[in-house]
């Protein structure tokens, strides 16, 4: 084996050129950058990114370290006919206007980070050495791996699923011991039941079954979170049947106890960046693959009695209340702004200027591939106005069910008293200023610019669309029905009024983000 490799490493080292033809066609992206990405080279057959490579060996050459990379990007917005239609004007890899490649010292051949960017101070680190950051802790969302089971509109009927799901898990668990009992050697994966319609296991639950462990419904683990943008359903907030909650029970140790998380896309991301606030447990893909800087953080309280009453002071709950914002960052920005700033004031900094086009544009390689870093702004001035555009965007983007309608955008139809749904969807695919709500309801004259407002790859309206339809899960047949949740609490137009919020808090939003101050000195 080690003469194979051995000899498998020379040949690649023997390879004096490499082509590439990138073709683009990553349709696991969406909104702007889907558009960029064209067309599909294979049609419906393929999602992924096509690239045509070509590895050109000269005999007789002798093995050396790395070869000379000779690169083409086909470029922006092409359809597959087009792309087609490029490469057929090519007569071989060599007829290409090529690009010589060259690696920085990152490691990287395309899409390079900005050597100003490890300059910048970094939101949070996984090294407990590093201090020098804004925060103290960070976390991923939470993971369940069976979303349909733990997330529901409806608290009836995520009750019942789950309910259902732990009665045939410790049946199943009981038929394995009785065969284990019996002499057999099966594994726990060949003996349980599969059923979809029941259960839907992982590795931790395989785990569970095969030590015998009996679970149980706990109904106080029902809260609310964040599952997408400007979407909140029920969710079952147990660790048991979440495959990992990260250090989220850090954020918000019970469903009673408030908190801010600033959530931002995570390193190796498909799509851009970009930052939302929330104030209650979020999900994994909230954000792509999101992390969350909180405000503050709990940890349980000592069991003291002085300490007890100190608990209660800043937590509650037998938690006491730890800062999310580290005393360093403090620190650096006193000596800047003045002594009246606070880890607050910072807390809406990093959220404000998280916004900003001109950082997001200048670091987008680098916030692809690493997690945010930023700097203190040289001006006290600019400091306050991020700081106070961060509140403004904050009170937006965390009460977004409360946001006044914008009075131009006109609804139709409301005063039929019809207001559930199945599906919204836009009058034509080129008319995004009308929304079909239902059949009775019409949602028209919506700015243009309530669609510059775009979060996780598409606009915070798009979301809306896509998440408030009625869903039936594949696998398990679980009707998820946003109409539960209107009922629930009561107000029968919950699902529009959210919509003309989000149009509202849109237009806002662009606003408040033209007006920011310039990012990079």
């Amino acid at each position: 084996m080690g003469t194979q490799q051995q000899a498998f490493e020379n040949h690649c080292r023997a390879i004096d050129k490499i082509y590439v033809f990138n073709l683009r066609g990553n349709q696991r992206t969406s909104g702007e950058l889907s558009r960029k990405e064209g067309g599909k080279i294979f049609g419906s057959g393929s999602r992924t990114p096509i690239a045509i490579t070509l590895l050109v060996k000269k005999p007789g050459q002798q093995p050396h370290r790395s070869a000379e990379i000779l690169y083409h990007d086909i470029g922006d917005y092409h359809t597959r006919e087009k792309k087609l239609e490029l490469v057929s004007t090519y007569a071989s890899m060599t007829c290409l206007p090529l690009e010589e490649l060259t690696p920085n010292t990152h490691g990287d051949w395309i899409n390079s980070r900005n050597d100003d960017f490890e300059q910048l101070v970094p939101l949070a680190s996984k090294d407990k050495s590093l201090l020098n950051t804004f925060f103290n802790i960070s976390s991923s969302g939470v993971n369940s791996t069976r979303d349909a089971w733990v997330y529901n509109y409806s608290k009836d009927l995520i009750t019942k699923n789950i309910i259902k799901m732990i009665d045939f898990y410790n049946k199943q668990t009981t038929i394995f011991h009785q065969r284990f009992r019996l002499g057999s050697d099966e594994s726990v994966e060949s003996v349980v039941s599969k059923d979809d319609a029941s259960i839907k296991w992982n590795s931790s639950l395989f785990d569970d079954a095969k030590k015998g462990v009996t679970h149980f419904f706990i109904s106080s683990d029902i809260t609310s979170g964040q599952y997408r943008p400007f979407n909140k359903q029920h969710y079952y907030y147990n660790k048991d049947f979440n495959w990992s909650r990260y250090l989220q029970p850090k954020l918000y140790p019970t469903g009673r106890i408030e908190n801010l998380s600033i959530c931002a896309t995570g390193a190796g991301a498909g799509k851009d960046f970009s930052v939302l606030l929330t104030n209650s447990v979020t999900n994994f893909h909230f954000l792509d693959t999101m992390i969350s800087f909180p405000l503050y953080y709990y940890e349980p309280a000592p069991t003291t009695q002085s300490d007890m009453f100190s608990a209660a002071a800043t937590g509650g709950d037998g938690f006491v209340r730890r800062d999310g914002v580290s005393d360093w960052i403090l620190a650096q920005a006193q000596a800047k702004y003045g002594s009246t700033v606070s880890k607050e004031d910072i807390f809406y900094y990093v959220y404000g200027f998280l916004h900003s086009p001109e950082y997001r544009t200048t670091y987008a390689n680098d916030l692809k591939k690493m997690l945010p870093r930023l700097p203190l702004v040289e001006s006290s001035a600019d400091f306050w106005a991020f700081s106070a555009a961060g509140r403004q965007l904050a009170e937006l983007h965390v009460h977004y069910e409360e946001v006044p309608p914008l009075p131009e955008v006109q609804v139709t139809g409301d005063a039929s008293g019809f207001y559930r749904v199945e599906k919204m969807r836009f009058l034509a695919k080129d008319r995004k200023d009308t929304i079909l709500y239902n059949s009775a309801i019409t949602i028209s004259n919506i700015p243009a610019e309530a669609y510059e407002y775009v979060v996780n790859g598409k606009s915070a309206i798009e979301w809306v669309l896509e998440r408030y339809a009625i869903t039936t899960h594949k696998d398990s047949g679980i009707v998820n029905d946003p109409n539960d949740w209107a009922d629930e609490v009561g107000e029968p137009r919950y699902i529009l009024d959210l919509l003309l919020s989000v149009i509202a808090l849109s237009v806002r939003t662009v606003a408040i983000v033209r007006g920011l101050p310039g990012a990079i000195n």
